[in-house]
Order: structure tokens, then sequence, then C-alpha cells
């Protein structure tokens, strides 16, 4: 006799399916076709590797030949397919396709292509869930790219409702998935324009005026060369440690991507004892990572905390400001000069010398005008910062809901 299908029920449904049966369990394979035959591929075509998609929004449309694909370029995709990450599925780059562009699109093998025998958005909605996506990752193999294959993805237990809740679910998850796309785009257009204003508003190369100048500095006299060593000043402070003292670390992200805390953590804990205490608004440069672009300035949230002599802790010399620099260091040329400051072969292990650093020369403004361009700039971040924090609870709510939609064993 054949077992009972196992069922649950979600804590939240719609009005119409209250009192509707229990979700039931199946096997993934039988919700839907996983990597579907095709007949080949067509001669040229849009090819979507695991670089391609971020936040189910596909990155570039970079049409190749059959020819000059590579060989996992594989799966020819239909409107309507979900393609799921089976390497590192954590990070949940999936792709609903949705493309009407009279292109052919092709997927590489470090994806699943998803057919819904019913609901195409809901099953999209579904591989999304923690429930699912925790089950994959049990079955994954291999560390440093852990992954799954098409034969156990298959297999993954999951609950699904009769068609026309799916069909509710997915309405609903998609209209939130809509408004998120409408306020990324938001942030998007924000980061362009602050870009493109950073561009007008700090000279070209060769040039000494900026192509944009804040009105109260339109007349002002040309930027002039200054060595770096005339506008910072390192300034470390080092620290005793002690061994059951609680201290703060703090590090530094890529791509400028701030000065961020590392924890708490005792003195004995701490291997390197070199450490120098930082206040709000120093700048830390970062000796093996700033061919990265790895510095920045010290919020006041992190005020007191330490960081070790791999890092340069820097200062603005009088009639200058560390806001303005904060954003001058952003400029290509600068960029380089991190790259040209540095020794070694290898890029990940080569040493940035701040004393060749701080021999080179760039252009300067009058500490006035400095100031208006942080400030600037600065109200351009606050609005970016805002609009990112928007967009982040549109989707902690999306999640919430999803919690509550989907039926958990854990939640039972």
């Amino acid at each position: 006799m054949k077992d009972k299908p196992k069922t649950l029920m979600p804590k939240l449904r719609f009005p119409e399916f209250k009192d509707g049966p229990a979700w039931e369990e199946k096997a993934l394979k039988d919700v839907c076709e996983v990597n579907p035959q095709s007949n080949g591929l067509p001669e040229s075509f849009v090819y979507i590797d695991l670089e391609s998609v971020e936040g189910g929004a596909l990155l570039s449309r970079k049409r190749i030949e059959q020819k000059d694909a590579p060989s996992r370029a594989q799966r020819l995709l239909n409107n309507g397919d979900v393609v799921f990450q089976i390497v590192r599925p954590y990070q949940r780059n999936n792709l609903f396709v949705q493309f009407n562009d009279g292109q052919a699109y092709v997927a590489s093998t470090g994806y699943a292509q998803l057919r819904a025998y019913e609901s195409d958005s809901f099953l999209y909605q579904l591989v999304h869930t923690d429930t699912f996506v925790d089950k994959v990752i049990a079955k994954c193999t291999g560390s440093s790219y852990p992954a799954i294959n098409s034969n156990d993805l298959a297999e993954v237990p999951v609950f699904v409702p009769k068609p026309a809740e799916q069909r509710k679910i997915a309405a609903c998850l998609t209209s939130l998935d809509e408004w998120i796309a409408a306020e990324g785009r938001k942030l998007e257009a924000l980061r362009t324009h602050k870009k493109g204003l950073m561009q007008q508003l700090f000279p070209r190369e060769g040039e000494t005026r900026p192509r944009l100048r804040l009105f109260a500095f339109r007349k002002a006299p040309a930027w002039e060369p200054k060595a770096l060593g005339q506008v910072l000043l390192e300034t470390p402070r080092p620290i005793d440690m002690i061994d059951n003292a609680d201290y703060s670390l703090v590090t530094v992200k890529r791509r400028y991507g701030g000065v961020v805390s590392r924890g708490v953590m005792k003195g004995k804990a701490i291997l390197v004892k070199s450490q120098f205490l930082v206040y709000t608004d120093d700048f830390l440069i970062s000796k093996r990572q700033i061919v990265h672009d790895s510095c920045g300035l010290v919020p006041a949230v992190l005020e007191g905390s330490v960081v070790s002599n791999e890092y340069c802790v820097m200062t603005p010399k009088p009639g200058y400001s560390i806001h303005f620099f904060n954003y001058f260091v952003q400029q290509p040329c600068v960029s380089r000069s991190f790259l040209q400051a540095s020794v070694g072969i290898v890029i990940e292990k080569m040493l940035f010398k701040l004393e060749s650093w701080l021999k080179m020369e760039f252009l300067f403004p009058s500490f006035e005008e400095q100031q208006q361009i942080a400030v600037c700039l600065s109200s351009l971040d606050a609005l970016i910062s805002a609009q990112s924090r928007k967009l982040n609870s549109l989707r902690t709510h999306k999640k919430g809901i999803m919690q509550q939609l989907f039926p958990s064993p854990e939640g039972v």
C-alpha cells in the first residue's frame, strides 16, 4: 500500500484558501522538469554564466556565436524557465526567464534549468525560500565551491498547494518583486548620478580645473599640485594590549566599501599585539589590500576601535578636509597610485609603501572649495543611504511574508 503523502499548512493563507486542503509534499522533479532536453544550440545566443545574474536580474546581455561558446553553455532556455544556481546556491543568484526581445538565451551548467508543470512564477518564489535553499545546501558537496548535482536537486522534497493558490501567492510576491526592482533602479540611478557628478567636480587628467564648479568657486583659481605628504599626516596611536580587556576591531572593505566592525575580542585572543587606537574621521589605508581600494574614514560609531600595524592611520594637515579627501581618493588616477606605490609580484601579496605614495602629487582646490564639494557629495550619499535602507526594508518585508506564506516543518 502506497504511503500517504506528507502535508503541511502555512501560517498565513489568503481568505479564499483558508479552509482549503493542506500543502502536499512532492519531489522537485514532480513539480517541474529538471534540465529538459533541447535539440542543440542556435548559431548565436546570449550566454548566462555564474557572473551574469545578481538579485534576480541579468547584468549583461552579451551575444556570442555558437563556435565561440564555452563547453558549459548547454541550457537553451524558454520563457518561464527558472534558472537555479547549483554552484554556491546560498548566493541565490537565480533568474526567472521573461525575455521578449527575440534573442535566444543559453545558461551555463552552473545552473539547473527548471520548467514548471503548473505555475512558473510560484516555482521561482519556491526555490528562494529558506527551507528549500537549506535542503539544497545540505545535499551539496565540495568546500570552496559547494554544489549539488541535478539528480540530487530533482529529489529535494518541497511542499506545494493547489494551482489556484500557487497563482495567488505568485501574484502577491511578484508585485512585491516589481516594487523592490523599482526601488533598486532608483538606487542605481542615484549611484550613477553621483559617479557622473564626481567626474565633473574633479579635474580630468591633464586639466587643472573641473568641468563643473560650485557657484561660489566659478571664478576661483585653478587647482594646485600638492604632494600627498603636504595633505596627510600619519598618526599612529600605539596601545599596550591587556589580556582580559575587550577591544573593538575594525577592517576596511575593498572598492571603497568603508570601515566596518570586525567584532569585539579579548586582548589575549588578538594575535597581532601591535595595535593602533582610531578615532572618528581617521583615514585608514590597508597596506595589503589598498591595491583593491581598501581605504576609508572611521565612522563615529567605531570611535575608540583598534587596527593592527597592517594599516596606516592618517589625519589631515591644516588647510585640508578629510571628508573631501575621502571622495578625492575615489578618482581613477588615485586608485592607480595605490598600485604604483605598492611592491610585490603577486597582486594579493603586494605591500603598500606609504613613504612613496606621500611623495606623489595631485591637484587640490582651496580649503573652502574642498569643504563645499564634500558637503555636496555627502548630501548625495545621505540620499543613497536612505534609498538603500528603504530597499533593504522591502526585502526584509518580503522575506517575512514568504516565511508566513510557505509552510516549514520547523514552524509546525
